[in-house]
């Protein structure tokens, strides 16, 4: 269960981060503005009186070992920094205490389980997903639905990380600042992240838990749409994907995305100031005009793409 529970906590924030709708946009209009338009995944910040350099880039947090990728750009960035901060601080990703404390916040309040918020046959179709999974419904249905939704997609199973199939950018990051002894810090506590579960109706919840499950099946599956625009580096195209959800988490795109990203910004700031900082957050955070990249230029900062991918972005 230890390992479930961090794992579906590290995959919540990609349900945060970068779902969307099962449409995929074939390419993007490059509007002159301060959002994001290039396609690019590493940002350097520079200017307003910053004394060194610091990056932001933009994770997916889970992705099969064999699409998983660092350029040298992005290895000299983490390399040129002097602290890691991430969107919850990884290191307590493995401190049983926090863990267990975390428990009682993944379930759902009033005895609530699954089978009363679906229809007959929708909890048939989850439970013979979770099934496939090794993952038996009769002993997660009182959790709350957006948390099971993170192994909506049949390419996502507990076991996947400890056997080496997928990789988590995250953790990568974790474990190349445990070895060079940089310091480590988060933008939210898990606490919070897991407190957002309680915004959204439950009800809400369910439909987007069937509906990610009746995608993959059906061969629409997000995930791997999400990973091919990934790897082509294709931030704008992430973006808007989350954008056009008006059914699933793009509904709540103001307190998942929009309000978040405002938040970090000053926390960002602070620690600009004080040394270089390799910030790993979300690539559904970066772009439009509410992401990371727009809110710092519009304070100010110089935000560059780093090797950006000049070539159009094509349908998976």
């Amino acid at each position: 269960m230890r390992n479930f529970l961090g794992l579906a906590i590290v995959l919540f924030s990609f349900i945060c981060s970068c779902n969307s709708s099962q449409k995929v946009i074939a390419q993007i209009d490059q509007e002159q503005s301060l959002a994001a338009n290039e396609n690019a995944l590493l940002w350097k910040v520079m200017g307003n009186d910053l004394k060194e350099t610091s990056y932001v880039f933009g994770t997916i947090h889970m992705i099969e070992k064999e699409d998983f990728f660092l350029t040298e750009s992005m290895k000299k960035a983490f390399a040129a920094s002097d602290r890691v901060v991430f969107e919850i601080n990884m290191e307590d990703m493995n401190d049983v205490s926090v863990l267990f404390k975390l428990m009682g916040k993944i379930t759902m309040e009033g005895g609530k389980t699954l089978k009363d918020l679906i229809s007959e046959a929708d909890y048939k179709l989850v439970k013979t997903h979770f099934n496939g999974l090794g993952l038996p419904l009769m002993f997660l249905e009182k959790m709350k639905p957006l948390f099971l939704s993170t192994f909506a997609s049949g390419d996502v199973a507990p076991g996947d990380l400890q056997s080496g199939e997928l990789k988590s950018y995250e953790m990568e990051f974790m474990e190349m600042a445990q070895k060079t002894k940089k310091e480590m810090a988060g933008l939210e506590t898990i606490e919070f992240q897991l407190s957002m579960f309680d915004s959204i109706p439950y009800e809400a919840q369910a439909k987007m838990l069937v509906d990610a499950i009746k995608g993959a099946d059906e061969g629409g599956d997000q995930f791997k749409q999400m990973v091919d625009l990934y790897k082509q580096q294709a931030l704008p195209a992430l973006y808007k994907m989350i954008e056009g959800d008006t059914e699933g988490v793009g509904e709540f795109e103001d307190l998942l995305l929009v309000g978040r990203n405002k938040n970090w910004i000053p926390l960002m700031e602070g620690m600009m100031k004080v040394k270089s900082t390799f910030f790993a957050v979300g690539a559904g955070h970066l772009g439009g005009e509410n992401g990371v990249v727009a809110l710092l230029r519009k304070q100010g900062y110089t935000v560059t793409a780093v090797d950006p991918m000049m070539k159009k972005v094509m349908k998976p």
